[in-house]
């Protein structure tokens, strides 16, 4: 008996300086690998300490370790909502962090560990990308400058 979910193809990427282009009508990224990687750094070093580190410290190293593997090449790309909604890694180490199910205490602690929700600190990014590439003297930032006061 074959599985049938085998057979589906996934749409063609491409992978250009750690960030993954997928094939569609519009310029479209995926960010499925951004968040494997940063599962994947998350873990290592929840493996490591654990329960034997106060959650300050597993913070911080979520915060100075993880987070850019999770946040790199989102101001560049276009983000959509379903895509920003699909970054709920963050919440997800929350919960573990604090061995908690309940949203409003994830919330409460990542307002109290100064972290803004994925999709605040994605148009954050993304605006001081645009402020710095329209003060850019770069000529092909230049010709594209219309382009990009038309995003902000």
């Amino acid at each position: 008996m074959c599985d049938k979910r085998l057979f589906v193809q996934q749409p063609p990427k491409i992978r250009y300086l750690g960030i993954y282009v997928k094939s569609a009508g519009v310029f479209r990224c995926s960010y499925d690998n951004a968040k494997r990687s940063f599962y994947r750094a998350f873990n290592a070093i929840f493996g490591k300490v654990g329960r034997l580190v106060s959650e300050d410290v597993i913070i911080q190293l979520l915060r100075t370790k993880c987070l850019p593997v999770l946040y790199y090449g989102l101001e560049a790309c276009p983000v959509t909502k379903a895509q920003t909604k699909s970054l709920y890694a963050l919440h997800s180490c929350f919960k573990k962090i604090f061995s908690t199910r309940d949203q409003v205490v994830v919330h409460l602690c990542m307002v109290f560990f100064d972290f803004s929700s994925v999709s605040e600190a994605v148009k954050c990014k993304q605006h001081r990308f645009f402020q710095r590439y329209l003060m850019s003297t770069n000529s092909l930032c230049v010709l594209f400058c219309d382009k990009a006061t038309a995003v902000i």
